[in-house]
Formats: C-alpha cells, sequence, structure tokens
C-alpha cells in the first residue's frame, strides 16, 4: 500500500520557468496558481477574455458582455463570432498529425496537405447540399479521414458527430437517429487486436435507420469521389454558442444524451487546458489513446489549436508504450486501468520523451501513481477528471504543481468547483459531492430535441437550483488538490459508513491473483443490502477459501468491518464500457432484478457477454 498523498515528484525551477502557464500567470499579473484560480472564478469574464486575447484567437471578439443570466442559461460572448477549424487550421507549415494502426501502417501529414485535404472534403460536402446546421455523422475509426471530414464539416458551420464502429448498430442508430444526419461517412471495418472485423452489412442497417441522409460515403472509392475536386478553404464564422458537435452520455442506460457544444466554448477552453495544464505548445507531440467514440478523441484532436502535433492511433492497446517512444511522443494519455495493468504486468517502458503522463476514466489509486514514478522517473502522472458533458477535466495537473499519491493536483482554471455536503453546506477535507457553483464556456449549449431545456435541467441541476451536480465524489483538500471516489450514485452505504468505490477497489487489485474486480451494494433507501464483490482472476490463478479469507481480512483492517463482502464471486470478466468504465449502475439494477436489456445497453459495452454472471 502506497500512503495517500505520498510525495512522488516535484517541479524544478527550470520547469516551472519554461511552462507555458507560467508566462500566461505573469502576463495576467499573478504570482500563484492559487490567485489565478480564484480570480478565474471571482471574474469569469475576465479570465476568458484573457485567454481568447492570449492566444489570439481568429475571430471576431465583437463589445457585447461576456456572460449573460446564470446557470443553466448563462450565455457566453454575444456578439462575437468565430470558427473552430480556422483556429484550427491557422498554422501554414510543420506537421500537423502522425496516425499510426496497429498493423504497422504509419501516414504523416503536414499542415499543407491537410489544409488541402479538408478544402477538397469541404468541397465534396457542399456538393452533397450540406449547409451550415446540418448534421455530418461519422462511423469511423480514429484515422486521419475522421479529423478531415470533421474540420471540413466544422469549416461550413455544419455539426459533427461520431462513433466508433465498434460500436453495434442499435446503439449508434440510438445516437445518430435523434440528431438527424444528412450524410454518413463511414468505415467497412477495422482491425483491433490483429484481428479484421468487417462492418459493411451494419453500416447498411445504419443508413437504413436514417431517413434523412442523402448520402452515405465509404472510405474508399466514395471517399475518394467525395475528395475528388479542388476547393476553397474557407469558413463560416458563427456566433460563439453555434453547435459545433454532438457528443452522447455513456448510453449505458436509457437512449444516449446527445449533448451539444459550441464553438467557441471549445476553442478557449480546449486552448486553456491543453496549454496551461498539459503543457502543450509548437514542438510537442500528444498522444491519447481513444477512440471517436469517446470524447477523449475530441480533446485529442484540439492539439491543432495549440500548435501542436496529435498522434492519432487505432487498434488495440497492445503496447502504447511503444508507441510513444516510436513517436517522440512529449505528452501521453491513458485511462487509469490501463496504467494499473501495466503495473501488474511488470512492464519497464523504455525510450521515452514524455514530460507528462495523463490519465483519466476512472481514479488512479496511489499504488498507480507510486508505479509511474518508479517505472518512469522523473515523469509526473497527471491525473484528469471531467466528463463528455464539458469535453474537458474540472480538476487535474500543471507543472507548477507537485505530484502526491492518489491526489489531483488542482481544481482546473475557470472551474468553480466545490464540494457539497448532503444538506448542500460546502465543505472542505471531507468526502461530498463534486459541483460546479459558476458556469464554464464548454458546457453544453443544449441537449438536441430538447427546446425547452428540461432534460438538460434534470441531468444536471435537480438537485441543488442553479448549481450544477456532476455526479462524483470529491474531496478537496485546504490546498486547492483533491481526490476522486468514483461515482456517487455507486457509493457503498454500509451501515451510514459513505465510501467510494475506487477505495474498495484499491485493496482488492492491490493483490496479484486478481485482474479486475467490481464492488456492488444492493441496500435502498432504508433498507440494507448485501455487499457483493466480483472479481476476475490473473492468468493461472483461482478464487480459492484462502484467497477469500484474504481479501476479507485486508477490506476489513483497511476500510471497515462494515465494507467486509457478504459474498465474494469469480467471473470471467468485469462489465466494462467501451471507453473502459466499469458498470457499477446498471449491474446494481440488474441484481435488484431490472431486465438486463433495460438495465443496459449492450452495444455501448466492451464485452456484453459477461451481463450473464450477474443475475441475481
Amino acid at each position: 500500500m502506497v500512503a495517500e498523498g505520498a510525495l512522488l515528484w516535484e517541479p524544478t525551477a527550470e520547469v516551472i520557468a519554461r511552462a507555458r502557464l507560467t508566462r500566461y500567470l505573469e502576463s495576467v499579473g499573478h504570482t500563484t496558481y492559487a490567485q489565478a484560480w480564484q480570480w478565474s472564478v471571482d471574474d469569469p469574464g475576465g479570465f476568458w477574455t484573457s485567454v481568447w486575447r492570449y492566444f489570439d484567437v481568429v475571430g471576431d471578439l465583437g463589445d457585447g458582455p461576456v456572460i449573460t443570466g446564470t446557470m443553466p442559461g448563462a450565455e457566453w460572448f454575444s456578439g462575437t463570432s468565430l470558427n473552430y477549424a480556422e483556429n484550427a487550421l491557422r498554422r501554414a507549415d510543420g506537421t500537423a498529425l502522425v496516425f499510426v494502426c496497429e498493423d504497422g501502417t504509419r501516414r504523416v501529414l503536414s499542415m499543407a496537405e491537410l489544409r488541402s485535404e479538408v478544402a477538397r472534403v469541404r468541397a465534396g460536402l457542399v456538393r452533397l447540399g450540406v449547409r451550415r446546421g446540418d448534421r455530418v455523422a461519422g462511423y469511423l475509426g480514429n484515422v486521419p479521414e475522421a479529423l478531415i471530414a470533421f474540420l471540413a464539416t466544422a469549416s461550413l458551420g455544419a455539426i459533427w458527430s461520431s462513433g466508433s464502429p465498434d460500436f453495434g448498430v442499435p446503439s449508434i442508430v440510438d445516437r445518430f437517429k435523434q440528431i438527424e444526419p444528412k450524410v454518413l461517412i463511414a468505415v467497412d471495418g477495422y482491425r483491433y487486436n490483429g484481428r479484421w472485423f468487417d462492418r459493411t452489412q451494419a453500416v447498411q442497417e445504419i443508413a437504413a435507420e436514417l431517413p434523412t441522409l442523402v448520402a452515405t460515403v465509404r472510405l474508399g472509392a466514395e471517399w475518394d469521389e467525395l475528395r475528388s475536386e479542388e476547393g476553397p478553404l474557407e469558413f463560416e464564422r458563427v456566433p460563439f454558442g453555434h453547435p459545433l458537435w454532438i457528443l452522447y452520455s455513456s448510453g449505458t442506460t436509457g437512449l444516449p444524451k446527445p449533448i451539444v457544444h459550441g464553438h467557441g466554448g471549445i476553442v478557449l477552453e480546449h486552448l486553456k487546458s491543453l496549454s496551461f495544464h498539459q503543457d502543450l505548445g509548437e514542438g510537442d507531440v500528444f498522444f491519447w489513446y481513444t477512440t471517436t467514440g469517446w470524447m477523449m478523441w475530441n480533446y485529442l484532436i484540439g492539439a491543432l489549436l495549440v500548435g501542436a502535433v496529435p498522434v492519432l492511433y487505432d487498434g488495440a492497446p497492445v503496447d502504447l508504450w511503444q508507441v510513444a517512444a516510436d513517436e517522440g511522443v512529449t505528452y501521453m494519455g491513458v485511462g487509469a486501468p490501463y496504467i494499473l495493468a501495466s503495473m501488474k504486468l511488470g512492464k519497464h517502458p523504455a525510450g521515452l520523451a514524455l514530460k507528462g503522463l495523463g490519465s483519466t476514466g476512472s481514479p488512479l489509486p496511489p499504488e498507480g501513481f507510486a508505479w509511474v514514478a518508479e517505472a518512469l522517473p522523473g515523469v509526473p502522472v497527471g491525473s484528469f477528471s471531467g466528463g463528455t458533458d464539458v469535453c474537458t477535466g474540472f480538476v487535474g495537473w500543471t507543472p507548477l504543481h507537485p505530484v502526491r499519491a492518489g491526489v489531483i493536483s488542482c481544481l482546473s482554471l475557470g472551474a468553480a468547483i466545490g464540494s457539497f455536503d448532503t444538506s448542500g453546506k460546502p465543505v472542505v477535507g471531507e468526502v461530498g459531492e463534486l459541483v460546479l457553483t459558476g458556469p464554464m464556456p464548454s458546457m453544453p449549449v443544449m441537449f438536441w430535441n430538447d427546446s425547452g431545456g428540461d432534460r438538460y435541467r434534470d441531468s444536471y441541476f435537480d438537485v441543488y437550483p442553479g448549481v450544477w451536480r456532476h455526479g462524483d465524489w470529491i474531496k478537496i483538500n485546504p490546498d486547492g488538490s483533491c481526490v476522486i471516489y468514483g461515482r456517487s450514485d455507486s457509493t457503498l452505504n454500509r451501515g451510514g459508513v459513505r465510501m467510494g468505490t475506487s477505495e474498495f477497489y484499491r485493496v482488492v487489485e492491490r493483490f496479484d491473483a486478481i485482474a479486475d474486480s467490481l464492488v456492488i451494494d444492493t441496500g435502498q433507501l432504508g433498507q440494507e443490502g448485501r455487499l457483493l464483490l466480483y472479481v476476475t482472476m490473473a492468468e493461472g490463478q483461482e478464487l480459492t477459501d484462502e484467497l477469500a479469507g484474504s481479501l476479507r481480512k485486508a477490506l476489513r483492517e483497511e476500510l471497515s468491518p462494515r465494507h467486509v463482502p457478504n459474498e465474494i464471486h469469480a467471473v470471467p470478466g468485469i462489465p466494462r464500457t467501451l471507453s473502459g468504465k466499469k458498470l457499477e449502475v446498471p449491474v446494481r439494477k440488474i441484481l435488484l432484478g431490472t431486465p438486463v436489456e433495460e438495465a443496459a445497453n449492450l452495444d455501448a459495452m466492451a464485452n456484453p457477454e459477461v451481463l450473464r454472471h450477474f443475475t441475481p
């Protein structure tokens, strides 16, 4: 076990001096991060205007008010016009992107080539009748064509939405049918873990369910036809809140929420976050393992906004460390499970040029932090937590902050993060609900087809009026650092003692014999239920009575007697979403009697076949 808060890394004077955040703080007259954060939430208009001017955003800032109204109806930068693609493509030379496939395929596009390809696809979309406000959907892997199609769509003021080809047909239809796309751009298949998965039939079935389509463009001959004619690289400047893309909630239960983000909010947020929190700019190479169905793809391609080079990787996460080494990546990001798996496998990454490692998707326990410190000496790990809802992190890291085991270094600039107790009072130094007490520009401008805003309000503002409740447990420390303890709607409540599931997993998954785990509390209001632990064994291991006894002893001693599971079961796999998150809430519903098909969207899962092992 590693003590939470143990110091693992500190920035040197040289790191602080060369950090992009340092230069920004100097430009706005703040000497400490704490001062700057307080200013950014007390005077959001001044802060976000300074971000626009500091990065010299391409567009017309206008002279209207920076912010009008309050959450959930706050509006930003009235009278402003800009275009995301114009800002992403402002560089005329240098490398634009690197693409790597698991089969060894590698492509490099220069900025001149990327700009030319975007212009060609833009012209093709115009020929198909795509205009400002129309939707273009992509059923694509993390390939250059996805980025090109998105930028071409955005340049027209049209609206992009994508899903990964490992999503099943019902899952994609549930998403795209809501937004009525005019054009679908799709692959005929994809490669994963050495296998080719044909999606020809899936594309046909998806297209048949989307009556608004005027064209389906498959990569290959149809894509070549779309990009066959040269055209001008022009940009339709749109209001600050004009829809840029539509993302979706994880879709593990119910119909996915179609979350709309605006051009201006994403441009400002990603400029701020990528430059100040990931320390990215010209000369950097940025790699985050993701698919087009996860918001981290949208975050990854934001590298273009700050002049960095994104590495697009398509395939299974076989050896992401080697990809980063081969491509000279300077900042790499993975899901927390990948770090923990590397730790369990005893990986020894070599040849890396990293100045930072990002972790997201689920809480990284102190042992994961400590493994990075040992395996990658001198590389700070920046745990990063936020969500699809804002397409960024609320809390994270900067080069000015030390790294402590299990602790997220800081609250993000411009994010008015707080922690509320059960009565809605702010708390410090104890676990509470993660809330935002002030708006951010990258909050959704709306949900698609939610004209009255009821679904949007119910999603975030149903508990604390005027305050965004995110659904995570958080402890904010007096120094502004914090710890995320997992989803508040899957908390363990035993005898009145509440605990986040991440604390439980930290104990269980320390055992070498256990590869993965899931804990479920079946208790309901006024009625204590069973505490069930499911474990997936490491290769060659079995769940013996001796191991079960050791697990119970460790949980009793390290958590509390109340948190000793009533039952421990070995299962072949832990159900996860396609982005790697454990399905705690759906499994709990199944155990309480909800039919599997109602509790979980099987097409949004990485391994739906394991759910049958979690029936009551």
